[in-house]
């Protein structure tokens, strides 16, 4: 596949990062020449130093011939001018643009991105992406990533290992054993920094970050199991007023009636602004490091603090101040993945990367094969890919355990005829089946092929 990926940023270099090993032709257009410079020497990528709307830098990058186009500048309407002289000029099938400005999408104004108008083929909004993310961390605060799969009845949970968990040093065949009934599978492992897909023969160490499948039902049971609780948070502290704190609280107002919450914002006017928009959250105009701000709003008496300012350093310092105020359960937002190491010994029980989630959002657009979702682990380190298992693909009527899988890659559950399970050996796959497989990055194209099918299906 040909692509083209406007901006060299934080997102455009992750999504180049995905796809440079794939076989993809992959043009990277940014107007910082230092960027482009960096990102060309580190990837095996392209890359034009320019302003991506203007037709003579997307000629120069390959659009008369692209299959796709990903516009992730940091301007939204540069992003829209991209889609659309990539469409009227060069005629390219597939437009994706990030939008973060919310005004641009209102329900009221949906018609702006039909085909005569302003031809984008899919938005993202990191914005409304973050928050709901940031939602499905409140529902299980216990877990530090968590994330729905095969239309809500499986789970991944990433679960870090405390010193007295009763399954240490146990084999995870053994742990199969003992909780026979159990619907749930560890499809990976993080040890000192290191993910890695495990073995039956493999025991589970202190401290170590594993991501386990499991049925919706059975949630409960891997929390207890792993010495975790289960208890959603009611009384939330968000620290940070800005669109996506916004967007957590509105959320949270629609879909939840159990739910207490609390903005702190530091611009006086903001706080004005979103309280205005807001009916039932209480805002605060304050500093969320503010000890003080932090007592008004309670903060021993709440059971999570969000912080989910735009300064990453912020929202870490808030996190470790909640938590020596008495909050038990705090997650920072966190853009700089290199600060995430950090998060652990600061006492933050958990993070929401907006770059991971972005990423996630992009990839399932680009995908082969008939895929419903996908799903970035880490810092580009792994995927889950949800896909459709159709008539074409080699592994209809194969059992699990004949089939030919990479090396790094585990089938995490499948549903079918309504129902969903966790496979074993002698499971069977068929035609039609949705099914979620975890796999290092190397292992992706390879998954690919598995799941590819003809071009009328894109």
């Amino acid at each position: 596949m040909k692509l083209i990926i406007c901006g060299a940023g934080q997102v455009g270099w992750q999504i180049a990062k995905h796809l440079s090993s794939e076989n993809n032709d992959i043009t990277v257009i940014d107007k910082d020449s230092e960027l482009v410079r960096r990102l060309t020497n580190s990837l095996d990528v392209a890359g034009v130093t320019g302003l991506a709307s203007h037709p003579h830098i997307l000629e120069r990058a390959g659009a008369k011939d692209a299959d796709m186009i990903i516009a992730v500048t940091l301007s939204d309407e540069v992003n829209m001018v991209v889609c659309q002289v990539a469409h009227s000029v060069f005629s390219i099938p597939r437009k994706i643009a990030r939008v973060r400005e919310q005004s641009y999408l209102a329900v009221d104004y949906s018609d702006l991105y039909r085909a005569e108008h302003m031809p984008v083929d899919f938005i993202i909004s990191p914005e409304k992406e973050v928050a709901s993310v940031a939602i499905k961390r409140l529902q299980v605060p216990s877990a530090f990533e968590t994330e729905s799969f095969l239309d809500g009845s499986a789970q991944l949970l990433g679960l870090k290992l405390a010193e007295d968990c009763a399954v240490l040093e146990t084999p995870l065949r053994q742990l199969s054993e003992l909780f026979s009934t159990l619907q749930a599978i560890v499809v990976g492992i993080r040890r000192n920094r290191q993910l890695f897909i495990p073995k039956p023969e493999d025991q589970l160490f202190a401290n170590d970050e594993i991501y386990i499948f499991c049925s919706e039902q059975d949630t409960l049971r891997i929390f207890e199991i792993f010495g975790k609780t289960a208890n959603s948070g009611e009384r939330i502290i968000i620290i940070g007023g800005g669109n996506v704190g916004l967007e957590v609280a509105t959320q949270l107002e629609k879909r939840f009636s159990n739910f207490h919450v609390k903005i702190i914002e530091k611009k006086r006017l903001r706080a004005e602004r979103i309280a205005d928009k807001l009916e039932k959250t209480v805002v605060l105009n304050g500093d969320g490091l503010d000890l003080d701000v932090l007592e008004e709003a309670n903060i021993d008496k709440v059971d999570a603090v969000l912080a989910l300012t735009d300064d990453d350093k912020t929202n870490m310092l808030s996190c470790t101040r909640a938590k020596e105020a008495g909050c038990s359960i705090t997650i920072s937002l966190v853009n700089d993945p290199s600060l995430t190491s950090l998060l652990a010994p600061m006492g933050v029980n958990g993070f929401i990367s907006p770059r991971t989630t972005t990423v996630s959002s992009i990839l399932q657009h680009i995908r082969h094969g008939l895929v419903k979702s996908v799903y970035s682990i880490g810092d580009a380190e792994a995927e889950v890919i949800e896909a459709q298992v159709l008539g074409t693909s080699s592994m209809v009527g194969q059992i699990v355990r004949d089939i030919k899988w990479p090396k790094d890659s585990i089938l995490g559950a499948i549903r079918v005829n309504g129902s969903t399970l966790i496979p074993k050996g002698d499971t069977k796959l068929q035609e039609g089946a949705l099914i979620t497989i975890f796999a290092l990055s190397k292992d992706i194209p390879e998954i690919e092929s598995m799941l590819q099918v003809g071009m009328d299906f894109f």
